[in-house]
């Protein structure tokens, strides 16, 4: 009987250690990731309704007007991998402006990467959103009426909350991002809609991604769908997986004939 209350206590005592560590690495990794935004961003863009939003805008040859795509990155926050894939789009004719919609947080740290996103406020990423378009639309060299809001995983979401909250956003691209929404609410958006997802996403149910285009369908919003069977949630990476081909490169080609119909 010691014995087992003996093992008990240790495993009590292990589990309690261990949620202690899960909890204290979420303000070390904070501390120990300080500058990582910045060290990205190369653009500050004021904003009216709070502090300035930090971003890394990518320019096209030539002098425009091009139209433009606001790429939001995943629950991670701004990483290189949406840098990449910025610069990309950006080659292809688009005014690209990737912004930090984490004010200054950024992780390869799971538990803070989850920690972040509960803790994010949506009226306040869509006041920052409001500043990067407004600033995006006063630019001389963009066409202010073909502004795109894309995003992948926590942005794919973003995107599509961020368009119904402004109607005057062109299009829409979602990469495996899901909010409830209605036909009612879905009939304010300004712009066709792509929306990109994984057959064997287990944070994203297919019937999920059904209910979302019938909804869409329901509010006679041109759109365009497609699952891929047998890929998991986020699996478009970095540009350079995108360039090998294979699933990531076809998803890439349909984002980029979207916009290209779209905008």
């Amino acid at each position: 009987m010691r014995l087992v209350l003996r093992l008990l206590g240790w495993s009590l005592f292990t589990i309690v250690t261990l949620i202690l560590l899960l909890v204290l690495s979420v303000p070390f990794d904070a501390l120990i990731g300080r500058g990582r935004v910045a060290a990205l961003t190369n653009m500050a863009i004021a904003n009216p309704a709070g502090p300035e939003v930090r971003a890394f805008v990518a320019y096209p040859p030539g002098p425009g007007p091009h139209p433009a795509v606001i790429m939001i990155h995943e629950f991670w926050g701004l990483r290189e991998e949406i840098i990449g894939k910025a610069e990309a789009l950006a080659a292809e004719g688009y005014v690209v402006v990737a912004p930090d919609t984490f004010r200054g947080n950024s992780t390869n740290w799971l538990p803070r990467a989850i920690y972040q996103t509960i803790r994010n406020d949506v009226a306040e990423v869509n006041s920052d959103l409001d500043a990067v378009f407004a600033w995006l639309s006063s630019q001389p060299m963009v066409q202010a009426d073909r502004i795109a809001v894309m995003g992948f995983c926590y942005g794919g979401r973003t995107a599509l909350i961020y368009s119904l909250h402004n109607p005057e956003t062109a299009a829409t691209g979602i990469f495996y991002g899901m909010t409830g929404t209605t036909p009612e609410q879905l009939r304010t958006l300004g712009g066709p809609v792509l929306g990109i997802f994984g057959g064997a996403d287990s944070s994203i149910p297919i019937a999920e991604v059904e209910a979302l285009e019938s909804n869409l369908v329901a509010a006679g919003v041109p759109h365009t769908f497609r699952i891929f069977p047998a890929q998991p949630h986020a699996f478009v990476t970095s540009i350079e997986a995108i360039r090998a081909g294979g699933v990531q490169g076809e998803a890439w080609a349909l984002l980029l004939s979207f916009l290209n119909e779209s905008l």
